[in-house]
Formats: structure tokens, sequence, C-alpha cells
């Protein structure tokens, strides 16, 4: 799809400011249809409270965001299909299943095999009929079971696990380093902090691996896609922000939070000196892995270095 920004007009901006006034994130004073300053600071405050760059621009993630963000439990019917059901519906159906015990994985918004087999199971515990469809019989046993129930969801319990079954060696562990590629210059220098890493990873007796090589540029869901492929235990990151604040990213959402993710981001964050923070970027959204991400206005060899022996030595601790 094509951005739009600041200044654009049409049928599209109004389909946009629709949306966003829907989700309570009005684009007042602005006519329907323009693009102007309300509309923009609309679009800047629903990517900050979804945990997307804060540009203003309608990209794809953010328009993918509004989409998703537009579909509440009970909306529709959900169920296993190519390409897959996205949306906060789906979202919100896996934190159920997983607050009951009914593990999905990671409350990713995406109705895919760990989401069905997690329906599969609740609907034959519930005597339901199992067709891995959440309709209103799903939905109403759903609500009643959750007023008796109270848990922390499979996912966060699955991620304490992981932490707590973390080796004092970070040697063997399969590491998977992401240089992000949106532009020329964070392509070269989340390249050059990614080998730097690499090399570092080696030394300390990880199993690196690159998610892309240096002439390509693939899209974030399809690295994240590869990352579990090869069963990562840690998914790194690196991206330039620009005028944003530095920090280092886990995934957070208002249906779910890695844990696992959130006390690497914390690690990370006190060694290079800046924030940990929850944001729902696709290379944290959809790998099944902890997964952070560092986000700094600039990087170098250095920064990979840093990052390498700062893991390592969250291991041994």
């Amino acid at each position: 799809m094509r951005l739009y920004h600041k200044g654009d007009r049409g049928e599209p901006v109004r389909d946009v400011q629709d949306r966003l006034t829907a989700l309570d994130h009005p684009t007042l004073p602005d006519n329907p249809g323009v693009f102007d300053q309300g509309t923009l600071d609309a679009v800047s405050s629903f990517q900050s409270a979804r945990g997307l760059p804060v540009d203003g621009i309608v990209g794809p993630e953010t328009w993918r965001a509004l989409v998703d963000a537009g579909y509440q439990l009970g909306d529709r019917l959900l169920y296993r299909r190519v390409p897959m059901m996205r949306g906060d519906d789906v979202s919100s159906l896996q934190a159920s299943l997983n607050a009951l015990g009914f593990d999905t994985g990671k409350v990713d918004g995406v109705f895919g095999p760990d989401t069905l087999k997690g329906l599969l199971d609740f609907q034959h515990n519930r005597g339901l009929a199992e067709d891995g469809i959440s309709g209103h019989v799903v939905n109403e046993e759903l609500g009643l079971m959750q007023m008796a129930t109270q848990k922390h969801g499979r996912e966060a319990v699955r991620e304490r696990q992981w932490l707590a079954a973390l080796p004092n060696t970070i040697a063997g562990q399969r590491i998977y380093l992401d240089p992000e590629c949106r532009e020329p210059r964070e392509a070269d220098e989340a390249w050059s902090a990614v080998t730097a890493a690499f090399g570092a990873f080696q030394l300390l007796g990880a199993s690196p691996v690159i998610s892309r090589s240096i002439d390509t540029e693939p899209p974030a869901r399809l690295r994240a896609q590869r990352a579990n492929r090869i069963n990562a235990d840690v998914v790194v990151g690196f991206l330039l922000v620009g005028d944003d604040e530095e920090g280092v990213y886990y995934f957070e959402s208002e249906h779910s939070r890695s844990e696992g993710g959130m006390n690497i981001a914390a690690h990370l964050a006190k060694r290079l000196g800046v924030t940990k923070q929850g944001k729902a970027l696709p290379m944290l959204k959809e790998t099944r892995s902890p997964a952070v991400i560092v986000a700094l206005r600039s990087m170098n060899r250095r920064t990979g270095r840093v990052v390498a022996n700062s893991l390592a030595s969250m291991y041994e601790s």
C-alpha cells in the first residue's frame, strides 16, 4: 500500500479518519478526507498506544494495526484459514484461553496452529463441538469460566519457566540477530552492529544466526517467521530510532507482554544507558521466543559487542 501522511486527501484518508475516530482518536478539526494536523495527531496518538513507531504516517504496519483494532471478540466467527485471521478479537480469544490454561502461545492476534490447538483443547474440555470455530457458544463459555477463574496467562507462565530454567552460560544458545533495513543508513549501521555481535557470540560459544544477508531487505514478518522455523532461543534486533527516545524494546500489548523479553530488555537497557520499552513491532510480536530490539539513534560494531557481552552476563548472573 502507499503511505498516507499530512497533505494527502481523498477517500482513503476519510477511511483512516473514520477508523481512528471509532477507536477514540478523533481527527478534528480536520475536514473529512483531508490529512492535516488533527489527523497527524490522531495517527501519532494511535501509534503510541499500540506500541508502534510514532511518525504520524499511515504505512503498512499502522494500517494493519488500525484494521486489527477494529475487531472485538464476538464481532465475527474466528477459525483457522489461509491467510490467517488477525485482529484484536483473536488477541482477546488467545488471552482468555491462555488465562484458563489452554495454551495458544504468544498473544499475537494471529489465529495460527497454536491458537487452533488451544481452542480445540478448550472445546474438548468443556464438552463443546470440537470444530475449531470460536463463535457465541465459545464466547459465552469463556465468559462463564473467567468469572470463576483468574490466573496468569499460559504465555506468562511459560516465559517465567524459561527464565527459571535459563542455563548458567550462553554457550550453545541459538541467538537470532536481526538488522533492520527500512532505509540505507539503518541497514548499514544495523548490519555493522549485528556482524560484530555475531563474532562476539561465536567467541562466547553461542550459535548466532543473522536474519538476512547484506544485500537483501526481507520484511520483518518474514524475518520473524525464520526465527520461529529455526527455534531460536533469543531474538535480538537492531534498529535506528531517528528523533524518538532510545531504548530496548520488548513485546507488550494491552492483552499480554513477554516476561522473558522484558527481563532481557531491562538487563541490556541498563548496560546501554537507555530505558526498556514495551512495543508491538512484528519482530517482537510474531516470534515465539523471548525477543528484544536495541533501538538507538546510531550504532556501530562496539554496540554489537556490548549487547553480546551484556546478554551473556545475564546468563551467568
